[in-house]
């Protein structure tokens, strides 16, 4: 590539971040017109991270007007959580956290064995905190990219009553109008960066110098090769019988439970490569690094409408 497609490309790029920047901080802001106890979903990861830049911006030099509520699974990563806290602070924004772990005290979550992943039980507690402290929307970073059924959201996904999702029922979005009555009890879930994709996220986080979690780079780390994966070798996940640990260079694409999230091998050290091995890449962040979701669409379309992220 010249210097002139070089230019050429990086002004196509800007204009094209820009755009979906601008739909963003227009979603943020409707957010905070239409409902009352609203809450940005903030889990410290890449997508979050880029949701709160965004709302750094709808909002200008004021706070920002809702809360940032973490569901903690227990097995988060310390280095996301330690971020979360870390940016929370240094924004002044009030962040609540709930803990999966809370839920099993209390008898609402039950593992079938002690190793069982408590990412899918995050929606137990979710539906506990709207409750708990009468959320009538909830702000989340899903992308469509990421998986067929996320592709089938809208940017404001209506839930019933029982925090239940009906794909079938969703409301219509056409000029970006939003239909944002609420019966009681019920809530929406909002996605303003739906529109984006992976690679859209890494520009912008290269372009706004936007800060992460250390395991978004390069690093070395202990991992065994399981069923196409590079599972990360943990006290939560010690590796199986007959199992080779290796040091590899690797990095996350995505950030989760430890338990479902698994790095791939990488030399990216820094935003500017990673967008040039996104531009290269075939499989969706989730069908490369996540254990719980080598399942059906169904699947997923189930969880969802169990109030599942």
């Amino acid at each position: 590539m010249n210097a002139h497609d070089h230019a050429l490309f990086d002004h196509l790029s800007n204009r094209h971040l820009n755009a979906l920047e601008e739909e963003t901080i227009f979603i943020l802001r409707e957010v905070a017109a239409a409902f009352e106890r609203p809450a940005l979903l903030f889990s410290g990861g890449k997508d979050s991270l880029v949701m709160l830049k965004c709302a750094e911006k709808a909002f200008d030099s004021g706070r920002i007007p809702y809360p940032l509520l973490m569901i903690d699974t227990g097995h988060n990563f310390p280095e996301v959580t330690d971020f979360r806290d870390f940016r929370a602070k240094e924004l002044g924004a009030e962040l609540i956290v709930r803990s999966v772990e809370d839920s099993m005290k209390r008898g609402t979550v039950r593992l079938a064995h002690p190793g069982e992943s408590r990412n899918a039980h995050q929606s137990v507690t979710l539906l506990e905190a709207i409750e708990e402290f009468r959320f009538d929307a909830l702000i989340g970073g899903g992308r469509r990219d990421e998986e067929k059924a996320r592709a089938k959201e809208r940017i404001f996904s209506h839930r019933d009553s029982f925090g239940q999702w009906q794909p079938k029922a969703q409301r219509p979005e056409l000029w970006t109008l939003f239909n944002t009555k609420l019966h009681p009890n019920e809530h929406f879930r909002v996605f303003p960066i739906s529109n984006w994709t992976e690679l859209d996220v890494w520009q912008y986080i290269d372009r706004e110098n936007i800060a992460l979690p250390s395991l978004y780079y390069t690093h070395k780390r202990q991992v065994v090769e399981r069923r196409g994966l590079l599972v990360p070798v943990t006290d939560i996940t010690p590796p199986k019988d007959g199992e080779t640990v290796e040091v590899r260079d690797v990095r996350f694409r995505t950030v989760g439970d430890i338990t479902c999230t698994c790095p791939v091998a990488s030399l990216a050290a820094n935003a500017e490569d990673v967008v040039m091995e996104t531009l290269e890449v075939e499989v969706s962040e989730r069908g490369a690094t996540r254990m719980d979701d080598k399942t059906s669409e169904a699947s997923m379309e189930k969880r969802k409408k169990d109030g599942y992220f």
